[in-house]
């Protein structure tokens, strides 16, 4: 029962082995027939040993495309800043200089002009953005007034305050009743 080989790394894993076996027991065999050919066992390694090169070629090019990319990445951050940094020095040096500016593969800005039609639909949409978030000017805000149309003031009238009482000092109980007894026959009197 043949096997499958789905992987790449199984491909060559598998040619590796095929290769190591043909070496083994092929090497005294002048030919072998193979899919209507007849090949050499030395040409049999070498086209498998192609596939493994090309394989290992594959995995370095992959390496060293991976290591590029993270130098291309940790240093273009920096480079790009001053690229940027330098297009603004030139164009606010040359900004009346179309020829210099194009030396540099730079144009002006030229401000892009609306046609009728779009004008009156750039107007249309702004006016309805407007609308929609209750957006108003300045005179318009002050156009704007409360539905309140009148006040009635009620006065709160303050309660009179009534007289301090003086505190009692704290007395015992046997003391506090001989007290009531003494000012209730004082005022009997």
């Amino acid at each position: 029962m043949a096997t499958k080989i789905q992987s790449k790394t199984g491909v060559v894993t598998r040619a590796q082995s095929l290769i190591a076996g043909v070496n083994k027991h092929l090497s005294t065999v002048t030919s072998v027939t193979i899919a209507g050919q007849s090949l050499t066992p030395a040409q049999i390694v070498q086209s498998l040993q192609t596939l493994v090169d090309l394989r290992t070629a594959v995995l370095a090019a992959q390496a060293s495309a991976k290591a590029k990319v993270s130098a291309e990445t940790t240093q273009s951050p920096p480079l790009r800043a001053l690229m940027k940094a330098l297009t603004a020095y030139v164009r606010a040096s040359f900004l009346n200089s179309p020829e210099e500016l194009a030396d540099f593969g730079l144009q002006t800005k030229a401000p892009a002009l609306l046609t009728t039609e779009a004008k009156t639909a750039a107007n249309a949409k702004r006016a309805s953005t407007r609308a929609a978030r209750h957006t108003m000017g300045s005179q318009q805000r002050k156009a704007v007034k409360g539905d309140v149309t009148g006040v009635t003031v009620t006065p709160i009238v303050a309660p009179h305050p009534t007289p301090a009482v003086s505190p009692v000092s704290p007395t015992s109980p046997a003391q506090n009743g001989a007290a009531k007894a003494a000012s209730t026959t004082a005022h009997a009197e």
